[in-house]
């Protein structure tokens, strides 16, 4: 009976090696499982800041698109301004056009005018001298000097 005991111990005993085998694997797995933890941790604070960064950057891009908006609004409504200012200086072209050629054709009509003038000028001044001729003569005929 004793060797049964002693049968039935060293079976424990091999149990119990067998057992504590299997806990310390399952503790040094536990213990892998930790610092796995810890650097997932580690790695989740890391993303957690970076999210963080990347959401104030996001916000200062849509502060940033926000004033860019705002800028192209007042730059199309300069635009307007600016093609409704062009479109009054062309008005204003195509009236001077017209007063130019308007001014064109009176300035011909003036031409025309002064060159006829300047033709009855010449037969008058040639008049004028021919009739200086002919007093001139008739003084000379008469003695008057």
């Amino acid at each position: 009976m004793q060797e049964e005991i002693l049968g039935m111990l060293r079976a424990i005993r091999e149990s119990q090696e067998v057992t504590n085998s299997k806990l310390e694997a399952l503790t040094m797995d536990v213990r892998r499982l930790e610092g796995e933890v810890v650097q997932l941790k580690g790695d989740v604070a890391l993303l957690k800041t970076e999210v963080a960064e990347l959401k104030a950057e996001m916000g200062g891009m849509k502060v940033e698109i926000a004033e860019l908006k705002a800028e192209m609004g007042g730059m199309k409504a300069e635009i307007a301004e600016l093609k409704a200012e062009m479109g009054e200086m062309k008005s204003e072209i195509t009236k001077m056009k017209t007063e130019m050629t308007g001014f064109s054709q009176r300035f011909d009509r003036f031409e025309q005018r002064f060159d006829n003038m300047e033709a009855d000028f010449k037969v008058l001044y040639q008049d004028y001298r021919f009739q200086k001729r002919d007093i001139q003569k008739l003084k000379d005929a008469t003695g008057l000097l």
